[in-house]
């Protein structure tokens, strides 16, 4: 049997660079995996760089280089014994060898070179049994990842990306080089395990099942078994067991067999079908493959087992044509699904700190906000198996990039062969995963070569069109056929970009970023994209995550609602506010709306109800064009560190005001009011399995709850399916704009039309009457509106950093009520939970 040790006590050394010189040439313990900054950190060596301008002041990391070393010892191998050393993730450039020599190991006289790495998204293994036996040094030497770009980017010619740093010309995950919602910071390590391998006769090199449905709606499994030989003797004849659930089949090796594949079919009878979230179950089922020596008469004793799951569904993207252009929806076991989705960074810059607790966390709150879908973006890592089994268990469907972000890339060697060689690598590790739905060539690259300039700086230069039309579909045609692949995002279907814009909202994937960068969010409704892939809107982090990380090293007061001028500007406010200028789309994008606030904490609350506003004002437009419109992911569910962004979830795992609006937004069943020309109609969405009948109540009345008109009728909404009830007459026959709303319902459902932007309506000030009772988990909080109430929220982390509330930002029609559930295991002040700045409304924010 394969035995495993890994190897998790090492010493971090920096070697050269711009080292302080207290750190210079001292050994420093480290944990692997890890990376410089976290055995830095775990030592207090070095400040936490998410907090104040402590990002600046580590700068020096980039240009630093680094030896991890710490002692192999090992018992000598058998004459039939292998021992490998594998590393499952090197960040990033790096010389690895064996030193045996230890007295003289400082300069190397007994060094073996085992290799070069230069891509942190692939393994890496070495043969080192003849260097065991006595104890040794296995050193790692890491160099500068943008040194190593640099020079490449000489070498071959510069080719143009979205960053001051040439993150395009070396495989480590991009954001590493900072990005408008990320910090600039450039770890080096051993970012995956690293372990010794000891095994004989044979292993398992890669296990590759792929789980389908069969036309008869039998589950079939086929499964491409890769084995390693020894090469030490004749290898003897060798016997492969498969098994998936209690199905399973054995087949014979002979005699003499060098290694290769073995193609091993399952036949998985009647199963049950995997579902996405809100559409069915998830069942999973074991898969084993094990390998023994001989004809398998004495399975105790395997020579290697590899194990997992899958699940059996199928998936496929209609990409027709039809009167509006070209499509793009997900069908799963041929149902059509409409795509709840947001975008997915990476959930820790420091990669090493993120648990699968910390994942299971982070995917229960998209499902919370009603997603049954996360795109894994392209500047970032191929996600851990912990983060696709969590989304097997949970329904949650992965959208999965290959890792080319915003950039043109080489596709000179050793580019293209190190590009091949991670797809492979992880399209194998990847396909038992019955949540991966789709593979994406890349974000925004076909866009930005039609779109940004790169054709006049390029010339003749390659910038990655092979990789996405050659090289990409020819992989994953041979190691993962099951599931679809697109060009890129956004991209328009079967088109070449001369022949159709690929960001043309009619065609494909599309990217809307007019909105924040340019106009104003209400322009959402200017095109009905067949599929959003991305579009979003900016907002602060949550105010405790402010006060932890962003505050302390400005502000000057002990009161936290007390905030110095101009703090919205200064330089540690901007350090962790990374888009071109940022604060300035906030301020034109509040303008029309809620005007901009000059008082910080105003301003704080507006920011984050603005964003809220915009993205459940585009998601609530595109779901309701459904089927012609079949997704929406929006920028972005979470974020890597504390910083203003367009994230849902804030970098220390609070949910943003945002976050509500979404779940709302993409509740299975809502009311809305949109234009279809020039008509206003009641959209009403049902995407769950049951009708939706009832009446549609509609009622247009002053903003003091008095009753100006009213209609009434009977519907019913077929499942999955969207019904437009159209408004006329009296109902929309408004006199005073800046006095009267609209209200439309059916069942619990509500929608709220105005004709007037908040700055514009006369609203009450203090439109709320309030009862506050404690509860064993903590508060229930009572409100009522005498007027109408807009954006009625809770913002108990003010009081409680730990405190979460299960509603914010409601809209509130004179007459009706709203609780607010406040858990925390603190006592809190019933009078502060009540009072601004915790209890919050868009009528405090409007002028008066």
């Amino acid at each position: 049997m394969k035995i495993s040790r890994d190897l998790t006590d090492w010493t971090l050394t920096a070697t050269g660079g711009p080292v302080p010189e207290d750190l210079a040439g001292v050994p420093v313990p480290a944990t692997v995996p890890g990376t410089s900054h976290t055995a830095l950190l775990e030592q207090g060596l070095v400040p936490d760089p998410y907090v104040g301008t402590n990002e600046t002041a580590l700068a020096w990391m980039q240009r630093t280089t680094w030896r991890y070393a710490t002692v192999l010892d090992e018992p000598p191998a058998a004459d039939d014994e292998r021992v490998d050393l594998l590393f499952e993730g090197i960040d990033t450039v790096a010389s690895v060898a064996v030193d045996t020599d230890v007295e003289h190991a400082a300069v190397g006289q007994g060094r073996t070179q085992l290799g070069r790495t230069a891509n942190m998204h692939r393994s890496y293994r070495y043969d080192v049994r003849e260097l065991v036996g006595t104890p040794a040094n296995l050193v790692v030497d890491l160099d500068s990842a943008l040194e190593t770009a640099e020079a490449e980017a000489v070498r071959l010619g510069a080719r143009p990306s979205a960053n001051t740093h040439p993150f395009n010309m070396v495989r480590k995950m991009a954001c590493s080089f900072g990005w408008d919602w990320g910090p600039d910071l450039q770890t080096a390590g051993l970012w995956k395990p690293v372990r010794v391998e000891r095994w004989r006769v044979a292993r398992l090199a890669r296990v590759t099942p792929l789980a389908t449905v069969a036309d008869d709606g039998t589950g079939l499994v086929d499964v491409r078994v890769e084995i390693e030989t020894s090469g030490l003797a004749d290898t003897p004849r060798l016997t492969v067991d498969v098994s998936v659930g209690d199905r399973g089949t054995t087949t014979g090796v002979p005699a003499g067999w060098a290694g290769g594949v073995l193609d091993v079919r399952v036949e998985a009878g009647d199963v049950d079908l995997w579902w996405p979230a809100g559409h069915g179950d998830q069942p999973l089922h074991p898969i084993e493959v094990v390998v023994y020596e001989g004809d398998g008469e004495d399975r105790s004793s395997p020579l290697d087992l590899w194990s997992g799951r899958v699940a059996f569904r199928t998936v496929e993207v209609d990409r027709e044509r039809d009167e509006h252009g070209t499509g793009f929806t997900f069908l799963i076991n041929g149902k059509p699904i409409f795509a709840r989705g947001a975008n997915w960074i990476p959930d820790d810059h420091l990669l090493t700190r993120i648990t699968r607790e910390r994942l299971e966390r982070r995917v229960d709150q998209a499902l919370g906000a009603n997603l049954n879908l996360l795109r894994v973006w392209g500047g970032g890592i191929y996600e851990s198996d912990d983060f696709y089994d969590v989304c097997d268990e949970k329904g949650v469907m992965v959208w999965q990039d290959i890792l080319l972000a915003c950039a043109a890339y080489p596709e000179e060697e050793p580019h293209r062969s190190e590009l091949e060689a991670e797809l492979r690598e992880n399209a194998a590790r990847l396909a038992p995963h019955p949540s991966l739905v789709l593979w994406n060539g890349g974000n925004e690259n076909i866009w930005g070569h039609e779109d940004w300039g790169w054709k006049e700086q390029l010339g003749d230069l390659t910038w990655g069109a092979a990789y996405y039309y050659e090289l990409f579909p020819k992989v994953l045609a041979e190691v993962d056929p099951t599931r679809p692949y697109s060009d890129g995002s956004p991209y328009s279907p079967g088109s070449t970009p001369e022949q159709v814009h690929p960001n043309d909202p009619d065609h494909g994937t599309h990217h809307q970023w007019d909105v924040w960068n340019r106009v104003d969010y209400t322009h959402y409704r200017d095109d009905v994209p067949r599929f959003a892939s991305e579009f979003g809107f900016q907002g602060p982090a949550t105010w405790a995550t402010l006060r932890r990380a962003i505050l302390p090293d400005s502000a000057e007061a002990p009161d936290d609602a007390v905030v110095p001028d101009g703090f919205k500007e200064s330089e540690v406010f901007l350090l962790h506010q990374k888009a071109i200028d940022g604060n300035g789309k906030l301020d034109r994008g509040l303008a029309p709306h809620l005007g901009v606030p000059d008082d910080f904490v105003d301003w704080h609350w507006a920011t984050q109800l603005n964003q809220a506003r915009a993205v459940r004002y585009a998601v609530e437009h595109y779901r309701s064009w459904w089927p012609r419109t079949a997704g929406a992911i929006v920028w972005q569910l979470n974020d890597c560190w504390p910083v203003t962004s367009w994230a849902a979830v804030d970098g220390d795992g609070r949910r943003k005001p945002l976050w509500y609006a979404l779940r709302n937004a993409f509740a299975d069943r809502t009311v809305t009011v949109q234009p279809r020309g020039n008509v206003l109609v009641a959209a009403l969405v049902n995407d769950t399995d049951e009708p939706w009948g009832g009446p549609v109540a509609a009622a247009r009345t002053t903003l003091g709850g008095e009753v100006l008109a009213t209609s009434d009728s009977e519907v019913v909404v077929p499942p999955r399916s969207v019904t437009l009830v159209p408004l006329t007459g009296d109902l929309v026959a408004v006199a005073d704009a800046a006095h009267e709303v609209l209200v439309v319902s059916l069942g619990a459902e509500r929608g709220l039309h105005r004709w007037a932007e908040s700055k514009d309506l006369a609203l009450d000030p203090a439109p709320l009457e309030t009862a506050v009772t404690a509860q064993d988990s903590g508060y229930r909080v009572e409100v009522t509106a005498t007027s109408l109430a807009l954006g009625v929220s809770v913002l108990a982390d003010r009081l409680d950093p730990d405190a979460e509330v299960d509603e914010q930002v409601v809209d509130l029609p004179a007459g009706t009520t709203a609780v607010f559930h406040v858990t925390t295991s603190r006592d809190l002040d019933p009078a502060a939970l009540v009072s601004r700045p915790v209890l919050r409304t868009e009528n405090d924010l409007v002028p008066r």
